[in-house]
């Protein structure tokens, strides 16, 4: 009977301790502006495209950022379009309903402006001082 009371005391703290290490899903899209279009551009279409996923299942929660370089070396890439959920489940469950959705539409239009060739998916762990 210990054994078992531990066995099941064991997992509901590792259960509870789990939430402390995944914290946040991040999306990178490293991308290059299509002929002489400009970074407010992007910045006008990104606004339209987050407040379309925002409506989205999944999407909710979801957060952007346009990192722009302001050094050399940085290749062919004009800016990192950096897109956040609040796990991964509502990372998958957005990307599962992407197809036709209004933010889809909006990703189409922008390739006019914009095209983002390589993705990377990140895991984030939050690291807290001691």
């Amino acid at each position: 009977m210990k054994i078992i009371l531990s066995s099941i005391v064991v997992a509901l703290l590792a259960m509870s301790a789990m939430p402390a290490f995944a914290d946040v899903a991040w999306q990178s899209f490293e991308c290059q502006l299509v002929d002489e279009h400009t970074e407010d551009e992007v910045i006008d279409v990104a606004q339209k495209w987050l407040t379309a996923a925002r409506t989205m299942q999944g999407g909710k929660k979801m957060e952007l950022r346009i990192l722009i370089p302001h050094a050399t070396g940085s290749g062919e890439t004009d800016f990192i379009f950096v897109l956040s959920a609040p796990s991964f489940a509502a990372w998958g469950t957005f990307w599962d309903n992407y197809e036709g959705s209004p933010a889809h539409k909006i990703d189409e239009e922008s390739q006019a402006i914009t095209v983002c060739p390589s993705s990377r998916l990140y895991e984030s762990v939050r690291v807290e001082a001691k």
